[in-house]
């Protein structure tokens, strides 16, 4: 069966990659108790402060910590920005074919096997390396992938955040053989039973959930893309958000990002087969090397890293040009424009605006404000900001927030009725209890028959609130 299991996930070859400077890849033992009887991994930047971000990455089936070390990436970026990294590696004696074990009770359990292993690493890094506990984070391919939903489902109070990279929602398989399904077959269930099994893996626990990221080639026959789509309904369940995105934008390497609020993001890379998106290059946003599933299309520890705010939320420059504006938020709307505001960045000359992914200023504009007109009323837009430096180099964009475009001054149906009786006509839709309006996503409260509002239709199936506007 551990065959049938490698077949899909397919076989990696390891690669020595080459030391930073005095710092490299180290064994370490005598971390914990080890249930698991995992091996620990860890990498020091040199130079790295008390109170650093830590980050724990997780290998595939028949990888191992060095050769997921050498083509993900994540060590410019520790280098670059200091924080650790902690590499679990799975032993053969667990498992045939060095898989972490997602499946298995024993091992996806609080307090049990491999899972209880993950954290006691996460525990000595915080002790002996000075890892600050309120920043640690978990990524992961594949089995990696699917083990870093375990973790983000069993220690929500360890993680500030999490990323899926082509990985399986948690408490999807309960041995090898439903496991080994889960990759192909669709289980069908609900969004609230994901969010359920999810909630599960740490009863009655009521702090705050980690952000989650969820990655996903559109041709990846060995876990399949629905996957992603179960993560999503998980993860969005667990923060109590729609299920519909709030957001979305084009990125390179033909990625989509459908932003889900602040709770969860999902990225999806047209035409990738299975594997982690990686980027070799020099720019602030490239990273990694090539090699059995390390598939060059885009440098997702990048947009993972500075999603975490591991750049020290833009206040550290990248490589090659100005740091990522902090502070990007919405400031106004009208029926034809939204504007913007950021925050300044030491050394930026001017900034360009990105509205759903395209840029939309032909020069930088020399403020940190900016309002984008011309717009279709009831609509929402996807924006992100840049830097631009004095020699004309653009950094790293921004975070996206969403600006919805008012309906006042528009035409369309007005309809005012009670949120439940705006779901049963189809005019929004429910998640975790909530009400939103269909297509704009507007967040409407409790469904019930006690909460009115008025929407206007601006489009097929697009509603915006309109309260005293009709």
């Amino acid at each position: 069966m551990f065959v049938v299991l490698v077949a899909l996930l397919g076989a990696m070859v390891a690669v020595v990659p080459r030391p930073a400077s005095a710092a490299s890849l180290t064994a370490v033992s005598g971390f914990g108790s080890n249930p698991g009887n995992l091996s620990m991994y860890s990498y020091r930047p040199d130079g790295l402060p008390s109170g650093a971000p830590l980050v724990v990455a997780m290998h595939g089936c028949t990888q191992n910590a060095t050769d997921y070390f050498g083509h993900s990436g994540w060590q410019k970026y520790a280098d670059l920005w200091k924080f650790a990294l902690v590499l679990p590696e799975q032993k053969s004696g667990n498992n045939g074919q060095s898989c972490f074990n997602w499946f298995l009770p024993g091992d996806t359990a609080r307090g049990q096997g491999e899972a209880l292993s993950v954290k006691q690493m996460v525990d000595y890094a915080v002790a002996n390396y000075g890892s600050a506990a309120s920043k640690v984070y978990v990524t992961g391919l594949s089995a990696g992938g699917a083990m870093t939903s375990v973790m983000l489902a069993t220690y929500p109070d360890v993680f500030a955040g999490g990323a899926v990279m082509s990985g399986i929602a948690y408490g999807c398989g309960t041995d090898q053989v439903s496991g080994t399904l889960c990759l192909s077959q669709n289980k069908g269930y609900s969004a609230q039973k994901w969010g359920d099994l999810a909630r599960a893996g740490y009863p009655g626990y009521s702090g705050t959930r980690p952000r989650v990221a969820i990655w996903q080639g559109t041709s990846d026959y060995t876990v399949y893309p629905f996957n992603a789509d179960q993560l999503r309904d998980q993860w969005t369940n667990v923060a109590g958000v729609s299920q519909s995105p709030t957001g979305t934008s084009s990125l390179p390497g033909g990625t989509t990002l459908k932003e889900y609020g602040s709770a969860v993001k999902v990225y999806t890379i047209s035409g990738m087969a299975h594997g982690l998106p990686v980027s070799p290059g020099s720019a602030a946003d490239q990273c990694g090397s090539t090699g059995a599933y390390y598939i060059s299309t885009i440098c997702s520890s990048y947009y993972v890293a500075t999603t975490w705010g591991l750049n020290g939320g833009g206040t550290t420059p990248p490589p090659g040009g100005p740091s990522a504006p902090g502070g990007l938020a919405v400031t106004g709307v009208t029926g034809a424009s939204v504007s913007l505001s950021w925050s300044a960045v030491s050394g930026a000359a001017g900034y360009h605006v990105y509205r759903n992914g395209t840029r939309v200023t032909t020069s930088a504009v020399s403020g940190t404000t900016y309002t984008d007109g011309g717009l279709t009323a009831g609509t929402g837009y996807s924006y992100a900001v840049s830097a631009v430096n004095s020699a004309g180099t653009e950094g790293a964009r921004s975070g996206t927030v969403t600006g919805t475009t008012t309906g006042s001054g528009g035409g369309g149906t007005c309809v005012t009725s009670s949120n439940y009786a705006h779901t049963t006509a189809g005019r929004a839709h429910v998640s975790g209890g909530l009400t939103y309006a269909n297509g704009s996503n507007q967040a409407m409260g409790l469904w019930n028959v006690a909460v009115t509002h008025t929407l206007r239709q601006t489009a097929t199936n697009y509603w915006v609130l309109a309260d005293g506007q009709c």
